[in-house]
């Protein structure tokens, strides 16, 4: 019996510090979007690829912002943001965009011609209570389609897009009136300016609505004096209403009504203005497969906007898109343009009043 004793003493002795050991080991190091989580730090982008084929030469004259290339592969945008945005206290949001979509949406004198980095929002943020303010650079409040690819319904963008400002440099206060009402009002320094190109500041004023859940209205406008030449300038005015309605959980439709002026333009003493409208429908056919068509006209009368006086233009676009999984998305899509006057050109020189395009989209979401 004694020696019974003696031996298990010596084998808890043994055993001791095997279980101390395991007590004491490391427990496994956190991941990066644990730290990210915990410390309330969000990160989200995406990377966009595709393939445009245009019966025109798109390098010559184009209605887009960015197909600009003609039959050929890109990786057209990767977009990074990194934001911390409490409900309440100090936050912010930075967000890159790089790659060839970045060199046609530079803020002037952000960056140089044709560089594909582009810092496209930059501000801090304080919230409290119903009041949200918001300092630096950030996004445009006019339009239903955006930088950030995977938000857009299409591959190409609307003409409306390339005729309304891409971002602003300034101060922004939205207030929350209620669940339904927000309203906005700010100062910046005008269109795609990160430096004020004169002393006139621009206002902008804007609300959104939603009066019921089907139904989202936005409706935004700014307004300033903008150098028109050398040694004039004149007040840049422009209004911008957006309306969507879910008729059924796989049916919404959308609107977008643009109207914008210049005074003094080009350095004379007449007013100019363009103006357009926008239609959409979006239908998911099965839970991974959508289709949406785009229509919309666009009157320069004045060439304003593209240069061509006495022009209008249309655009009917569809796009198919089949959503493999919540982080890949690849669409296809078919466009045709068609102005009142031969501004389009084929790649031998021949002018044409038509433009028909098919494009191929990868998206990765993350």
């Amino acid at each position: 019996m004694k020696k019974l004793v003696i031996a298990s003493a010596v084998s808890a002795l043994l055993a001791a510090p095997a279980t101390v050991l395991a007590q004491a080991k490391p427990a496994a190091a956190p991941t990066l979007d644990k730290v990210l989580e915990a410390s309330g730090i969000s990160v989200s982008g995406y990377i966009d690829a595709g393939y445009t084929h245009s019966d025109r030469n798109q390098a010559a004259f184009t209605t887009r912002v960015f197909d600009t290339q003609n039959n050929s592969v890109a990786l057209n945008q990767f977009g990074l943001t990194v934001d911390k945005q409490p409900k309440e206290g100090f936050g912010g949001l930075v967000n890159i965009t790089v790659r060839r979509d970045a060199q046609f949406i530079h803020s002037a004198p952000e960056a140089a011609p044709g560089s594909m980095f582009d810092v496209t929002q930059a501000f801090l943020q304080y919230a409290g209570g119903p009041l949200t303010i918001i300092a630096g650079k950030f996004v445009t409040l006019h339009g239903s389609e955006v930088i950030w690819s995977p938000t857009n319904p299409n591959i190409s963008r609307s003409i409306l897009f390339g005729a309304i400002p891409f971002t602003h440099t300034g101060v922004r206060a939205t207030w929350a009136l209620s669940d339904t009402v927000n309203l906005i009002a700010g100062v910046n320094n005008g269109w795609d300016q990160l430096t004020d190109v004169n002393k006139g500041k621009t206002l902008e004023l804007g609300a959104t609505l939603n009066p019921i859940k089907p139904l989202s209205i936005t409706v935004s406008g700014y307004s300033g004096k903008e150098p028109t030449s050398a040694t004039t300038e004149g007040t840049k005015t422009s209004l911008n209403a957006v309306a969507s309605y879910t008729i059924i959980d796989p049916l919404s439709v959308g609107l977008e009504v643009l109207s914008v002026s210049q005074e003094n333009a080009g350095g004379g003493t007449t007013k100019q203005k363009y103006r357009g409208v926008a239609g959409y429908v979006s239908y998911m056919f099965a839970p991974k497969f959508r289709g949406v068509v785009r229509v919309e006209s666009f009157d320069d009368k004045d060439g304003f906007h593209f240069g061509t006086a006495t022009t209008k233009y249309k655009e009917v676009t569809l796009t198919g898109a089949f959503l493999a999984s919540d982080s890949f998305e690849a669409r296809v899509e078919a466009r045709r343009d068609q102005a009142t006057n031969t501004v389009f050109t084929d790649f031998a020189g021949a002018a044409s009043k038509t433009m028909t395009s098919i494009a191929l989209q990868g998206l990765y979401k993350f």
